[in-house]
Formats: structure tokens, C-alpha cells, sequence
């Protein structure tokens, strides 16, 4: 019995010694070993490649941005010196539903381009999955849209001064419907590269306004239609009202002043309008309402029987202004 039991003490004190050489008290045999997960790839980007596209002063380009191809046109005004260009950049965004090309034929900045020397860019939105239609990620409808709009307009503004050297103190945002409410989220969301809104037939989604968080003060120009049914004048759920637009940059700027003026009735129709403007503004900047009666879901020009040009007016307001403020001459 002595001899059994010296034996069993001998091989309990064995298996001790074993066990704690792998770790002690068998735990490492009990855990899982971990899994190794590779970090997930960085999204795919590629320079913009451009060619020819048939029309006159315009590139068609393509790109990829954050794994989506994209697309766009730029305009480039005769007489422009590409090596030493410092001129401004002009954003035409076209509304939901829309293409860059019918923008770019419709909004009519091109002959204002050639007699002032800027650069305009007419992008293309992407398809949203839950209705098929292109668009422009605002929140309100678009929500739950996968693309980040935002960083596709900040890497063309980037590309635009490496390719043509432009003014990065004079980058100006335009859009119909839409696009107007894309202007004013840029205008919220990438304050430090934009100078200047105007939104036309467009509004702040619900989601822009409550997130709006620029870090200058703004110029904005809104032009509307006190018929629009699209985007009414008085708001909806996936829109502020005109008025709560404007007053959240007459706020914001810290507007002292407001003057209100009766437009004429250029095509003697019987309507006109009325003219809305904030200014005594910091940095000098001044927040335009232009409110046009009997006008519907439209981009305003004479060729449509209204009495304003959307174009003229929009460029002559950008024009004042770079991201300081009221350029001074």
C-alpha cells in the first residue's frame, strides 16, 4: 500500500508540473483561439479622366469616389488661360430625377461664363435604391441614400484647383429642386470650401436644417414659385418651410436690415413678384429672396414666360462674394 501510494503522489505531482508549464490550471485549453479579421479595404478613388464631349468648351469626365462611378461635365469659357487661370468655380446641380446634361442645357450659365471667365461644373447624381431615380443625398426623401455627396463636390473642388488652378476663395453652388437643396447642405456641411449658395425651386430638408453647422457667415439667394406644389412654399415633412430657410440664415449671418421691393411684370402678364432682402449682414454678406407670383416647379428665365432670369441673377449675386465675405474692389 506504501509503495502505491508514494506512486500515486509521484504521478499527481508530475501532471501538476506539466499543466503548469502550458499556463497553469488547463484555462488555456478552454479558450477559443482568436480569429484573425483583416481590416476592410479603403474605399476605391481614381483621378477624373476627361475627353472631348462633343460639345463646345466641354469635358465629360468619370471617376470613382468611395467605390461609385461618377460623372460630370465642365465648362471651360473661351479665352481662359489654363496654366494661370485663378477664376472662379460654379456647381449647377440638377434636380431629383434629373441629369447634369439637361442641366447644363437649361440653366444657362455658359454665355455668362465666357463673358465673365469662371469655370462651371454640372455633376451627375447617383440612382437611389429605393425609388431608381438620381438624386442628390439631402435627407428628407433621399434618406437612407448610401452616397456621400458631400465628399464627391469636395473632391471636384480639390481636383478643379490642381487641374485649372482656380480661385479657392470663389467656389459657388447653384441646383433646381434638388439640387438647390444639395447647395445649402454644402452650404452646411462643407462651409470651408463654399463661398456662396442660391437655391432654386429647392428647400433645407428637415435633417440639413437641424445639422446645418457652417463656420462663415453665408450669402444666400433662394428664388420660388408661391404656386410650387413639388416644394411648397409653406413646407412639408421632408421640407422647411421658405420663410424658416430664410430666417435661419438672416439669423445665422446676423442680418440688421430688410428690405422688401415689388418686382416688375417684365412680360406684362399681370404677375411679378416680390423682392426679399436681408443685408447690414456680418462680413457684408446680404440673404435674397426672390418669390415669383403664379411661378410653379421651374428654373426662371424669359424664354418660359417668366419674368426674371435665373442665371443672370444668380451669377451677379455670386459674383460679390468670396468666403470672406463682400469682395471689396
Amino acid at each position: 500500500m506504501g509503495l502505491l501510494k508514494n506512486k500515486y503522489k509521484f504521478l499527481v505531482t508530475a501532471l501538476l508540473f506539466l499543466l503548469s508549464g502550458c499556463g497553469g490550471g488547463g484555462s488555456s485549453l478552454d479558450e477559443p483561439t482568436p480569429v484573425y479579421t483583416p481590416p476592410p479595404p479603403p474605399p476605391v478613388n481614381s483621378a477624373p479622366v476627361c475627353a472631348q464631349s462633343g460639345y463646345a468648351n466641354t469635358l465629360y469626365c468619370t471617376t470613382k469616389r468611395q467605390n461609385v462611378d461618377r460623372e460630370f461635365y465642365v465648362y471651360l469659357p473661351n479665352g481662359m488661360d489654363l496654366s494661370n487661370s485663378q477664376v472662379p468655380l460654379l456647381f449647377s446641380l440638377h434636380g431629383y430625377t434629373s441629369r447634369a446634361l439637361w442641366n447644363m442645357g437649361y440653366s444657362g450659365f455658359q454665355s455668362l461664363a465666357d463673358r465673365d471667365k469662371f469655370i462651371a461644373i454640372y455633376p451627375q447624381g447617383t440612382i437611389l435604391p429605393s425609388t431608381g431615380e438620381t438624386h442628390w443625398n439631402v435627407g428628407g426623401w433621399t434618406y437612407g441614400s448610401p452616397t456621400d455627396d458631400v465628399d464627391f463636390i469636395s473632391s471636384l473642388i480639390d481636383w478643379a484647383y490642381s487641374e485649372f488652378k482656380i480661385d479657392r476663395s470663389r467656389v459657388y453652388s447653384t441646383g433646381m429642386s434638388n439640387g438647390g437643396y444639395m447647395s445649402y447642405h454644402l452650404a452646411c456641411n462643407l462651409s470651408s470650401k463654399i463661398a456662396s449658395v442660391a437655391s432654386v425651386t429647392g428647400s433645407m430638408t428637415p435633417e440639413t436644417y437641424n445639422s446645418c453647422s457652417p463656420n462663415h457667415p453665408t450669402a444666400v439667394m433662394q428664388i420660388h414659385g408661391d404656386v410650387d406644389t413639388v416644394v411648397p412654399y409653406y413646407g412639408n415633412w421632408r421640407s422647411r418651410s421658405i420663410p424658416d430657410v430664410m430666417e435661419y440664415w438672416e439669423e445665422y449671418n446676423n442680418c440688421q436690415n430688410e428690405d422688401i421691393s415689388i418686382l416688375s411684370d417684365v412680360n406684362n402678364d399681370g404677375d411679378g413678384g416680390f423682392l426679399f432682402n436681408y443685408d447690414q449682414c456680418l462680413d457684408d454678406v446680404e440673404v435674397t429672396l426672390y418669390l415669383m407670383s403664379n411661378m410653379g416647379h421651374e428654373w426662371p428665365r424669359y424664354s418660359n414666360g417668366n419674368d426674371i432670369v435665373a442665371a443672370e441673377i444668380i451669377w451677379d449675386f455670386f459674383k460679390q462674394y468670396d468666403i470672406n465675405g463682400k469682395i471689396i474692389e
